[in-house]
C-alpha cells in the first residue's frame, strides 16, 4: 500500500466527490477532483470537451492531465473514465492506494439521470449498461480496495474505508 494518497474511482454516481471531501477531512488530507482539475486546465466544462474534441479526445486529456497530478497526502477523486488511461492510472498506483467504490447497476440507474449532463465520455449508441460492463473489470483491475457503497451511506463508507486502510498498513509492517 502507498498510503500517500487515496484515489477514489469507479462508475459516475459511486459518490467519489462526496466521499473523497468526508474522507480528506478524517483523515486530515486534501481533496482533489480530477474532473473539476480537467476543467480548470481546460477553461472548458467535461461535457464542451467532449462535444468539441469527442470521447477520444477527452480520453487522451483525461489522461495526460491525471498523469501529471503530484501531491501528498491528498484523497483524489476521479473521473469515471480514468480507468480508460494507462498512463495515468500507472501513475496514480504509483503515488498512492487505488479504492473502488463499487455500486450495483440497478443502484446507480437509481441515481444518475442524463449521463450527458454529466459530462460522461460515452461512444455513439453506448449506454449505461454497456459502459458498466466495459468498465467494472478496469475498475477491478487497478484496485487495491474495493468498498461495496449501494445505500449511499457515507459514514458507513468512510468507516470501511479507513478500516481497510488500516488493515493494508498493518499488514505492511
Amino acid at each position: 500500500m502507498n498510503p500517500k494518497n487515496i484515489i477514489l474511482i469507479g462508475m459516475p454516481g459511486a459518490g467519489k466527490s462526496t466521499v473523497g471531501v468526508v474522507l480528506a477531512k478524517r483523515l486530515g488530507y486534501r481533496f482533489l477532483d480530477s474532473d473539476l482539475l480537467i476543467q480548470e486546465k481546460q477553461g472548458r466544462t467535461l461535457s464542451q470537451i467532449i462535444h468539441e474534441e469527442g470521447t477520444d479526445g477527452f480520453l487522451a486529456i483525461e489522461d495526460e492531465i491525471n498523469s501529471e497530478i503530484r501531491t501528498e497526502r491528498c484523497v483524489i477523486a476521479t473521473g469515471g473514465s480514468a480507468v480508460y488511461g494507462k498512463r495515468a492510472m500507472q501513475h496514480l498506483k504509483s503515488i498512492g492506494t487505488i479504492i473502488y467504490l463499487q455500486v450495483s447497476l440497478e443502484n446507480l440507474k437509481k441515481r444518475l439521470g442524463d449521463l450527458t449532463d454529466r459530462g460522461v465520455a460515452l461512444r455513439d449508441g453506448q449506454t449505461l449498461d454497456d459502459l458498466y460492463a466495459e468498465r467494472a473489470p478496469l475498475y477491478e483491475k487497478y484496485a487495491d480496495i474495493t468498498v461495496r457503497e449501494e445505500a449511499f451511506d457515507i459514514p458507513g463508507t468512510i468507516r470501511r474505508i479507513c478500516r481497510q486502510i488500516d488493515l493494508l498498513r498493518d499488514n505492511a509492517f
